[in-house]
């Protein structure tokens, strides 16, 4: 064996030693863990995210009560405050959306549990004026078309109770664009704004 030869050999030794060094350095050197909190804390981080988003996402229902009318337990006519789904988003204030579902009448199956209306089928809501200090209910001629002197009382005080039920301002009711002191044929005095007394001549 020549020196050359030798050299090789020494090398590939020296080479062999290190390779089974780093391998025994591995093997034998503790590695870092990785702790069950820190991965738990981190999940439980990312699940707060999401409830949190769900939170913001709900919307809270809110009503309206409208009146109609109906019968009590004792068979008695009643007037019935109905609940109504609200969304202010979509239906702008409580009186707006109240007014106009009273006048839109009962739902079907309200109608099946008796609830009905004396308000007329053609009545329309012309306009509702919304001031800092007053509010206009401005319908057409047909609501106090017709039915009667009964049926008038009666869709008025309907008209009163919503009205009041769903605004803590003064109401004003008009028919087609003029103050309504006196409505229907007969002439029924109706003292302004609307409350609970304004029929109580």
């Amino acid at each position: 064996m020549n020196k050359s030869q030798k050299f090789l050999l020494l090398f590939i030794g020296l080479c062999m030693m290190a390779i089974v060094g780093l391998v025994a350095f591995n093997v034998l050197m503790p590695k870092t863990e990785v702790k069950p909190d820190e991965v738990r804390v981190m999940e439980r981080s990312v699940q707060e995210e999401v409830v949190e988003d769900a939170k913001l996402n709900v919307v809270e229902k809110e009503y309206v009560n409208v009146y109609f009318i109906g019968k009590n337990e004792h068979n008695e006519e009643v007037y019935k405050a109905v609940k109504r789904e609200y969304n202010k988003d979509v239906d702008g204030s409580k009186i707006r959306f109240a007014v106009n579902a009273l006048v839109r009448g009962p739902k079907p199956d309200e109608k099946q549990r008796g609830v009905y209306t004396e308000v007329p089928m053609d009545a329309k809501v012309i306009n509702i004026t919304e001031q800092s200090d007053k509010i206009i209910v401005n319908l057409n001629s047909a609501f106090v078309t017709g039915g009667g002197t009964e049926s008038l009382y009666k869709r008025l005080y309907q008209l009163i109770k919503t009205a009041k039920l769903n605004s803590n301002l003064p109401v004003y009711l008009y028919i087609d664009g003029q103050r309504a002191d006196v409505v229907g044929g007969e002439g029924i005095m109706l003292s302004q704004p609307l409350s609970n007394s304004s029929l109580d001549n």
